[in-house]
């Protein structure tokens, strides 16, 4: 095997994207030099180009007078971090900004076998002449498995957040959930969205809407005063397995029916 390719080189490698990365927070671009990599520096073209294949975060991207950079996507690398080095996810998503957070969330819910939609916007379908006068809500992210629907308000919260900031929180994100329940059409779209317009939705029903948090750090306490788990994004993988087993400890708001297409369920 080529010394390239040895844990030892590979980590070594993984950490210098880190770095970088770390360094570098206000790249939007996410182009770098190849200078920037020391790991690369000793290699021929082919042997780059060969190494950086057995990845999916990194690409080589022809720019201006024909120099080539090195364009890296933040949240797969956090991902492969995990797979490749068995990183602590809590330490490389700390790379990551709100958005890229979120993605994160997306992403491991997918890996888990969830349909995911995430920023899903709604109103809580109330009795004003003026639309525009009904309350507006967004949920970060919504994933589907079976009968769980997961409604995510995601938080990049650290620890030194108090546990009253996360109850609260945790509050707001219920009451989202019993607006959503309150909009039979926009709970349908969701759903249609989620699963395809050409689902047979008798097999969901009910549907289990679990309201949750997923923050960046582990704290003390994994549910808030009202049942809302709050969940470490370190601890999601490991949440979504075992969601089946201890969901009767979680608040949750079931949906016996549902309107599609003018058509009761």
């Amino acid at each position: 095997m080529s010394k390239i390719y040895s844990p030892a080189s590979i980590k070594t490698f993984f950490n210098e994207i880190y770095a970088l990365l770390k360094s570098s927070e206000d790249n939007k671009s996410g182009w770098f030099e190849f200078s920037k990599i020391n790991s690369l520096k000793n290699l021929s073209k082919y042997e780059i180009k060969e190494f950086l294949a057995n990845f999916d975060f990194i690409d080589i991207i022809k720019g201006n007078y024909n120099i080539n950079y090195l364009k890296i996507d933040k949240i797969q690398f956090v991902m492969e971090s995990i797979q490749i080095l068995n990183l602590d996810l809590k330490f490389v998503s700390e790379l990551l900004d709100y958005s890229g957070f979120e993605q994160l969330i997306h992403l491991i819910l997918l890996k888990n076998n969830y349909k995911v939609l995430n920023n899903f916007r709604f109103s809580d379908k109330s009795n004003f002449k003026i639309e525009t006068a009904q309350k507006r809500y967004e949920i970060d992210v919504i994933g589907i498995n079976k009968k769980f629907v997961l409604l995510i308000d995601a938080k990049q919260w650290k620890r030194k957040d108090s546990y009253s900031s996360m109850n609260k929180a945790a509050n707001l994100q219920y009451q989202r959930v019993i607006a959503l329940k309150k909009n039979p059409d926009a709970f349908s779209k969701l759903i249609q969205n989620l699963l395809g317009i050409n689902t047979d939705l008798k097999h969901y029903l009910p549907f289990n809407l679990i309201p949750m948090m997923v923050t960046l750090e582990d704290n003390t306490n994994k549910i808030s005063d009202n049942q809302v788990p709050l969940v470490s994004i370190y601890f999601f993988n490991n949440f979504l397995q075992e969601l089946e087993r201890y969901s009767n400890y979680y608040r949750s708001i079931k949906i016996r029916k549902i309107n599609v297409q003018k058509k009761l369920l």
